[in-house]
Formats: structure tokens, sequence, C-alpha cells
């Protein structure tokens, strides 16, 4: 998981205090720009939910450019016993059933459009509507098409597939991410929608680091780059790697400009997932990377946690990211948003319930339009994070649609009616808007159903 640690040192952060000089710089570009910002913008009815009977399409436009597209991160890494290649519970829970003491997830799906072939039942009890209580196993073929029905039904161009490099040195944790990724691969091109992968050195050997990358990808490659799917920048496939500069992650900064050479030398474009201070060195970053953080293609710094609010969201936008987006177009670098529906994980490591409020959409679309005002793409975070709650995926609407024995989160904890696929549309809505299809305003531009 990447927030955990992130997020520690980002509860007590330093959007504290920029300078009077940078805010008001911030202001004088907001309020320049005010006049094609506020754009004219018709709310319009809630769009019919899509119906099971969605066919993939026939004749698939070309694939567009990766800047020309929004991705979500797709973690893909919910097993069950019984159904899954490990069978084993992992990510709901520990290795047993899910029950009231073993849960280690915070957001309740909605899984109604599951078969229940891919789905099994757990220990939780009824559901409020008096169901049986059942999870999804990620790499069932099931359910991944499932996913990439919504991404297609829903305008998600498509998904930077998450791949741990802790887990590779384990054979049945590495076949079972291999099946996923090829999993992936077949129902992106179904459904028509990119991905790439993004490597996570959280929890890896620093020893054996920089190999484990190198010889995973020369092993996986022949089977996923030569989709028609995979994403590309300018022809060139797009690689990302998550966690170097971070206080709590391993890796040197000699590792990291060698892997980038690597993956450069082999044609690639390379994201680097890097901290949110990471221009200043600071909070979770390690001192002495901003050279290597420079060496990127594209700097993604990481948001969850960051920020907790509206409010501290656009402070951070006039201290932080407007600095950011010039020293990277100094640097000829490509800069990205990171947004985030959301955050919670008190089921899993205790603290406040809701502890980042969704607020009825309006956190994530705020965090959209700050993007769109600095002329970037976003990262979605997450596609299906019903850990810590980030999950844009279908998810339980109430507590009809959650076990009663658990306080598990649902759409409505802050006092809005929102149907399961709300964050899907939301986020449709974010992918128009920054991708320059459609006019656009600080408030949400959806129903609440």
């Amino acid at each position: 998981m990447k927030t955990p640690s992130v997020f520690k040192f980002n509860t007590s952060y330093a959007y504290r205090k920029a300078s009077a000089f940078g805010l008001v710089l911030g202001l004088v570009f907001l309020t320049s720009c005010a006049g094609n910002l506020f754009l004219p913008f018709n709310k319009f009815a809630r769009t019919p939910q899509p119906t099971l009977g969605t066919q993939p399409p026939v004749n698939p436009p070309a694939q567009k450019d990766f800047l020309e597209q929004t991705f979500a991160g797709y973690q893909g890494w919910f097993t069950t016993q019984g159904l899954s290649f490990n069978n084993n519970w992992t990510h709901w829970a520990g290795s047993s059933s899910p029950s009231p003491t073993n849960i280690t997830f915070e957001l309740y799906p909605d899984v109604s459009e599951y078969s229940i072939s891919d789905t099994t039942l757990t220990q939780l009890g009824n559901l409020g509507n008096g169901l049986q209580s059942r999870l999804f196993a990620s790499d069932r073929d099931g359910v991944v098409d499932v996913h990439f029905r919504w991404m297609y039904e829903y305008g998600v161009d498509g998904v930077a597939l998450q791949r741990f490099v802790s887990e590779l040195s384990n054979a049945t944790y590495r076949e079972l991410r291999n099946r996923m990724a090829l999993k992936v691969k077949a129902h992106a091109e179904k459904w028509a929608r990119s991905f790439y992968l993004e490597y996570d050195i959280s929890g890896s050997n620093e020893s054996t680091l920089l190999s484990d990358i190198q010889n995973d990808w020369t092993t996986l490659e022949p089977q996923l780059i030569n989709s028609s799917r995979y994403a590309r920048r300018n022809g060139k496939p797009v690689i990302a790697l998550w966690g170097f500069g971070f206080t709590d992650r391993p890796g040197t900064t000699s590792q990291a400009q060698q892997l980038i050479t690597w993956f450069r030398g082999k044609g690639f474009y390379v994201i680097g997932g890097v901290p949110y201070q990471w221009r200043s060195e600071n909070g979770s970053s390690k001192p002495g990377w901003l050279a290597t953080y420079l060496s990127y293609d594209m700097i993604q710094p990481w948001a969850v946690g960051s920020y907790s609010s509206v409010a501290s969201l656009q402070n951070t936008h006039l201290a932080i990211q407007l600095s950011d987006k010039q020293l990277c177009d100094q640097h000829g670098r490509q800069y990205q948003r990171v947004i985030f529906p959301g955050f919670a994980w008190s089921n899993w490591n205790g603290g406040t319930p809701n502890m980042i409020p969704r607020n009825g959409g309006d956190f994530m679309w705020k965090q959209a339009f700050f993007a769109k005002q600095l002329g970037v793409t976003a990262f979605i975070a997450m596609f299906d994070e019903y850990d810590e709650a980030t999950a844009i995926a279908k998810a339980a609407e109430n507590a009809s649609m959650r076990p009663a024995a658990q306080n598990f989160l649902t759409l409505d904890a802050d006092g809005f009616s929102l149907s399961s696929d709300f964050y899907l549309r939301l986020t449709r809505e974010a992918t128009k808007m920054l991708n320059g299809d459609q006019t656009y305003s600080s408030t949400v531009p959806i129903t609440h159903r």
C-alpha cells in the first residue's frame, strides 16, 4: 500500500505557511485567469445507469497519446480462499475469512454486478438488506471484465497496474501478479482501455532491488508490450517507478538513476511517483534527491493524505503545486497531479473513521479543477482501493449494502445520498474536463443519483 507512512507525515505537514509572497502570487494567478477558468457549465440530468448488456466496441478508436488520457491506479490485489490462485484471503482481511475482528478494508464494495462464482461468502454476517456478505476475488476473469466494462461505460481511459517489487521473490505471488497482468492486458484490449505497469518498491529488498525489477520486466515485457492498448507517449511505452526517495522506502539515488537510464535505453517514457514535497526535499523526502527526481520524464507527487479539505487543498495548490509546475517546466519535465476522493483506514490501522471526508464528490472535483488550472493531467488514486477508502469503483451506498456487524464506510457518510456509481460518473466528467472535451466550473457537475 502506498499511503500509510506517507500519511503519517502529511497529517502534520506543511501546507503550513507559504510565504505571503507565494500566496499573493497564487491569488493573482487565479484572479487574473478568472474570466477563463469559470466557463459556462450546464448541469445535466442523471445519465441512466449502464446496463449489464453493454457490449465491447466492435470498431474501437485508435489509442490516444498518454498525455491525452486520464488514468487510475489499479491494485488488483484482493484474493479469497477457494477462488484465487494463491487460495488465500489477502487485503480484505488476514489469512482467514473476514469477520468483525479480522478485516483490513474500510469502504464496502457494491458486489451486485459480479457473478456469484466470482465472490466468496464471509463471516461478516448479513448486509443491512438481508443478503449474505460476499466479497470478490480480483484475479477472476469475470471480476476484471466487470472492472474494465465499468471503465468503458464511464469513460475511464485506462489504468496503471500496480506491481509490488517485494512480492517478486515469492513464486506464488509473482505468478498471481503475472496472471493479473495478462488479464488486464486481455480485458483492456476487449474494452478498448489503456494500461501500463507501475513498479512499487515499498518493502522491497534494497540489495536486490535493481536486479529484481530488471529481471522481472525482461521476463514480462514480451507478454505485455506488444499490446495495442499498452500506453504510449509519443510512441514510447510508459513505465512508472513509485517510491524512490521516500524516507521510509528502500533505494538509493544510484539505483533510481540506473533504472531510469535502463528503461530509457529500452525506449520507455519513465514516470516517477515521488514524495509530495519532492521539490523542497522535506517531510517524507530524503535529502539529496532533487536531481534524481528531475531525471524522470514525468514527476507525479503522491498526494493522498497531504491535504484533508478543500481549504487546505487550495492553500497547497497556491503554495506548492504552482512552484512544482514551474520547476518542471524549467527542466522540460511533465508534471502530473494525483487526485483522490477521500481517505480512511480505521478498520485496518485505527484512527478516525472517515478521516478525509469525500463531501459528496466536492473534495475530488476540486482537485481535478485545480489540476485543470495548472494545465496538467491527473492520476486518480485509486480505481479499486477499498482498503484505504480511495476507490472510485462502485461502493455501498448506505447501511443496507454493508454488513451490520462492522462499521464500514459507505457513500452516504457525509450526509449525501449517492448512487454506487457516483464516483465513476464523476471521474467521467473529470476526464472530459482534463482532456479538454468539456467546459467546466468549480462545482460538482453531476447529480447525486
